[in-house]
């Protein structure tokens, strides 16, 4: 069996840990590579991050995820809880975890990550914006869902 590429969109947010942590138990088995995928809005105005605008991070893994000095190279925090929920999967399931950072809108860096990766399989929380906020901003799961070209499943957060 070849190991699988399972992409989780994580922003650290309510939503998103509640995708990471249906992911972990419903789609995740022995011997995946379970990808964290986190796009930053906003160019981060540090030399190497500009040399990744266009392709986004290497692949970091857990060790260094879990490093605040060298996650503070990358812009980002992951919080605790993430932290917390990739190391049980990492150590209970057998796992490979890594992170792959992007900048840009989230929508068509989440479809450039399913294919520059490549991701077999993405799951993405949604932030249960109302009808409203949704027709005005468009929704991130929404456009995901329809221009992917893996298979996506939307974990809705209660």
């Amino acid at each position: 069996m070849s190991e699988r590429r399972i992409g989780v969109a994580v922003d650290f947010s309510v939503g998103s840990l509640a995708a990471l942590q249906w992911a972990i138990d419903n789609v995740v088995r022995k011997g995946d590579h379970l990808i964290l995928l986190t796009i930053r809005p906003d160019a981060y105005d540090q030399t190497e991050v500009q040399l990744w605008e266009a392709t986004g991070s290497p692949l970091i893994p857990l060790a260094e995820l879990k490093d605040p000095n060298i996650m503070k190279k990358y812009g980002t925090t992951p919080d605790a809880e993430t932290l917390d929920v990739v190391s049980s999967a990492a150590t209970q399931k057998e796992v490979v975890v890594l992170m792959k950072i992007f900048w840009g809108d989230p929508r068509e860096k989440l479809c450039e990550a399913v294919d520059s990766v490549p991701i077999d399989y993405l799951v993405i929380g949604n932030r249960g914006l109302g009808k409203l906020k949704r027709a005005i901003m468009g929704s991130v799961s929404n456009y995901v869902v329809n221009q992917s070209s893996c298979p996506v499943t939307v974990v809705k957060h209660a």
